[in-house]
């Protein structure tokens, strides 16, 4: 596996404190990749909608909970995972697929998101189902699935950082990640440090707008104007995007 990209701690901070739907609009600032692509599909919600924006590099694997184990125990998997871990840098967000379609059972309960967030890790995201939410809730571990399932089932890894399909999005370990109440998108790592320190001056713009809307005149000409000017800072934002590249 190739060196993951990192970005400072200060751009993380400053990635963390922004929500996904703004990260995507100023990805879409530097044209590296369509407007339709990158973040995950509705399929793939937030546990708990209520808890700040999780970013993280991704550290992948695959698992099917529907058959018995050929040999070993349910969860044997686990602890070769964690043996992976130090390969991604912190922090870190566990991405698993699951192999069965529809899922047999859950990718986590309460035990394994405090195992992952005492190893360096943020939060989860899983093509599957989740269990044990009010004490997942209660350690402050963002998780995101496709339902809940209240049973483990036949739970087993089968492979670690690899390439895994959730939500409509291929994820490579290593990548950016970005989730809140709104959904999840991937972040290009090569351009992940110009993304955070543009955010605050997109949603600088996009005031323009809002706070004209909040007078509550309904001027049709003063509208015009504060949409001009979020469209000039908006071509301001996008020129020194590309110019970063």
């Amino acid at each position: 596996m190739n060196p993951v990209q990192t970005i400072s701690s200060e751009e993380l901070e400053l990635l963390k404190v922004t929500d996904t739907p703004t990260i995507c609009n100023v990805i879409e600032l530097f044209d590296v990749r369509p407007r339709n692509t990158g973040y995950m599909d509705d399929r793939i919600q937030a546990c708990f909608p209520e808890m700040s924006p999780m970013v993280g590099y991704a550290t992948t694997a695959t698992l099917s909970t529907d058959n018995p184990p050929r040999e070993g125990e349910t969860y044997a998997g686990m602890e070769a995972q964690l043996a992976q871990l130090d390969s991604i840098p912190e922090p870190r967000v566990v991405v698993f697929q699951d192999l069965d379609v529809p899922s047999a059972a859950a990718t986590f309960g309460e035990v394994m998101c405090m195992t992952y967030q005492t190893f360096g890790c943020v939060g989860l995201i899983t093509s599957g189902a989740g269990r044990d939410l009010d004490q997942v809730r209660e350690i402050n571990f963002p998780t995101f699935t496709s339902g809940t399932n209240p049973s483990h089932g036949y739970h087993q890894i089968a492979d670690v950082n690899i390439p895994v399909h959730v939500g409509g999005v291929t994820v490579y370990p290593g990548d950016l990640i970005h989730g809140d109440c709104n959904g999840v998108t991937t972040i290009p790592n090569h351009i992940a440090g110009s993304v955070a320190r543009l955010c605050a001056e997109y949603m600088e713009a996009e005031g323009y707008v809002l706070d004209f809307l909040k007078t509550g005149k309904r001027d049709l000409k003063g509208l015009h104007a504060a949409r001009a000017a979020c469209a000039e800072k908006f071509a301001e934002l996008r020129k020194r995007a590309l110019d970063s590249l």
